[in-house]
C-alpha cells in the first residue's frame, strides 16, 4: 500500500480545522479536490477516517487512529528534508494568525515585515479582534492571546512576560492624593477593564483583594489609557501598554511596594496536535525573539517596577 503524503497532510489539517474547505485552500485545492482526495485516502486504507456534519468534519474511531500514525508520518518526512537541507524544509505555507488588536497593532504588527523577510515561502492572515477566537471553527492556525489562560484543550507556549502596574497622571495624584496602601483604593476613581472590579495584591499579611470602583468602565484598553493620561483616574495596565509614557513621566506608578498577586503572560496559542507545522513553529520562535526573555517595554518601563 502506497500513500500520498500530500494528502496525508491534508488529512492532517482537515483534522486541526474540521473542515475541509478550509484545509483545502491553504494547499490551493479547491472544495471537490480536497473532498476527491481524502476519498481515495479512504478508498487506499479501506477505512472512512471523517463524519461530516451541519458545522465541520470530524474523525472517526478509525479517523483517530490514523491520525496519530498520520502526524508520525509527517514529522519523519520534514526530519528526513531537514537532514539533507534547511532550504528543503523551509517554512511555507498561509499561516492564519488571531490576536488582541491593541498589543497586535503596537508589538506584533511592526515585526511581520521582518518575519515575512526572513520567511518568504509563508504568507499572514493576520486578524485584529478581542474577542476570544475558536481556533477550530475559524480556521485559524495560531492565537496570541495577552493574560491568563482559561482551562482549555489547546496548547499554549509563553511569548513573553507580561508585568501589570497601577498609574496614574501626576495631575491626578496631584489633585485626589497618592495612595499608601491598596485599601486606600477605595477612596479614588479607578479605571475598570471589562469587569475586572477585583484587584488582588501581595502584601506583608497575604493576598489582599481590593473591590475598586469608578465611573469608567470600557471592553477596550486603549480607552482606560487615554483615560488615564487625561487624569481621569488609576489604571491598572500592562507594561507593554505604558511603559513609554512611564519612562517618560507621563503616568507614575501606584502602590509600587505592592505587587499584583495574578501573575499573567502573553501567549501563543494553538490546536492541540502532535504535528505542528514549521510556519507556526516559526512565528512562535521569532516573536519570542523579538520580544526576548526580559521584554524590551520592560526594560523601557523599569520605573513600574
Amino acid at each position: 500500500m502506497s500513500l500520498d503524503l500530500d494528502t496525508v497532510a491534508l488529512f492532517v489539517r482537515v483534522a486541526a480545522l474540521g473542515n475541509v474547505s478550509a484545509a483545502g485552500r491553504e494547499r490551493g485545492l479547491s472544495p471537490a479536490t480536497a473532498s476527491t482526495r481524502l476519498a481515495q485516502l479512504e478508498a487506499t486504507l479501506g477505512a472512512r477516517l471523517l463524519h461530516r456534519t451541519t458545522r465541520r468534519v470530524v474523525l472517526t474511531q478509525e479517523g483517530e487512529v490514523f491520525l496519530v500514525q498520520a502526524q508520525a508520518l509527517l514529522a519523519a518526512q520534514a526530519q528526513a528534508l531537514a537532514s539533507v537541507g534547511q532550504g528543503l524544509a523551509a517554512p511555507q505555507g498561509r499561516l492564519r494568525v488571531s490576536c488582541s488588536s491593541s498589543f497586535g497593532r503596537q508589538h506584533v504588527s511592526p515585526a511581520l515585515p521582518a518575519f515575512l523577510e526572513r520567511y518568504p515561502g509563508i504568507s499572514l492572515d493576520f486578524r485584529l479582534t478581542d474577542r476570544i477566537v475558536d481556533l477550530l471553527e475559524e480556521g485559524v492556525d495560531l492565537a496570541i492571546r495577552v493574560g491568563a489562560l482559561r482551562d482549555s484543550t489547546l496548547v499554549a507556549r509563553k511569548l513573553a512576560a507580561n508585568t501589570r502596574t497601577l498609574c496614574a497622571s501626576a495631575a491626578y495624584l496631584a489633585a485626589h492624593g497618592t495612595p499608601k496602601h491598596p485599601g486606600d483604593l477605595a477612596g479614588h476613581e479607578c479605571l475598570i477593564l471589562g469587569d475586572q472590579r477585583d484587584w488582588r495584591f501581595v502584601t506583608p499579611g497575604g493576598t489582599l483583594n481590593v473591590r475598586v470602583s469608578g465611573r469608567l468602565a470600557s471592553d477596550n484598553g486603549e480607552v482606560l489609557r487615554d483615560a488615564v493620561l487625561a487624569g481621569v483616574g488609576i489604571a491598572l495596565k500592562s507594561t507593554w501598554d505604558v511603559g513609554a509614557h512611564l519612562q517618560r513621566g507621563d503616568l507614575v506608578p501606584v502602590l509600587p511596594a505592592y505587587p499584583l498577586a495574578e501573575e499573567v503572560a502573553i501567549w501563543a496559542v494553538y490546536p492541540s496536535r502532535t504535528f505542528v507545522p514549521p510556519k507556526t513553529h516559526a512565528l512562535i520562535e521569532f516573536l519570542q525573539a523579538r520580544f526576548g526573555p526580559v521584554p524590551y517595554w520592560d526594560v523601557a518601563a523599569a520605573v513600574a517596577r
